[in-house]
């Protein structure tokens, strides 16, 4: 599945053969992406990496949590993709990372913005959460821009590197706010 944002941009449905580039991507980037993102640790070889995209593609159907790579001019420069789903209450959370040299091209709030709508309107969601540690104001950013809204802070909620835990802003967006943009 390919979800389409504009001539250069696109989510792709994850596959086995993404494992490589993911992997070399994480392992150039530790320290940038080690920051915010606690299984860049945990990640030190490609089987890793392969053991996790196995794990996302290889589920029943009705466990899919959808992840795509982000792609721009078809290569491959982060993730986005839906987890911690809750079927019975039509919620679900949505995690994302993106390539350091990729960073303020407005790609990543683009593709919050594209795998909302996939959630909302193809997979009948209700309402979307995103976590992110207090001091990390670039992804903050980008969901004021989109519309999200501050629901509270999460003491502890996430252990970074070094085993140290951070508080994480818990943002949350509603079906019936899909086109409402507080920018």
């Amino acid at each position: 599945m390919i979800l389409k944002i504009d001539s250069n941009l696109e989510l792709r449905q994850l596959k086995l053969s993404d494992a490589t580039d993911i992997f070399e991507i994480i392992n150039s980037q530790r320290e940038y992406l080690g920051k915010w993102l606690p299984f860049v640790a945990f990640t030190k070889e490609l089987k890793d990496t392969q053991r996790f995209v196995d794990s996302i593609i290889n589920v029943p159907k009705d466990k899919i949590e959808y992840t795509f790579s982000i792609r721009k001019e078809s290569q491959l420069i982060g993730l986005i993709g839906l987890k911690n789903s809750d079927l019975a209450n039509k919620k679900t959370e949505i995690g994302y990372w993106l390539s350091k040299e990729f960073q303020k091209q407005g790609i990543m709030t683009k593709s919050v913005e594209k795998i909302c709508e996939f959630a909302f309107i193809n997979q009948g969601f209700n309402k979307i959460q995103i976590k992110c540690a207090i001091e990390n104001r670039s992804s903050s950013n980008i969901l004021k821009k989109l519309g999200f809204k501050l629901e509270g802070i999460e003491r502890d909620g996430e252990l970074l590197a070094e085993n140290l835990f951070t508080d994480v802003e818990v943002y949350s967006k509603l079906k019936n706010e899909l086109t409402q943009n507080d920018t």
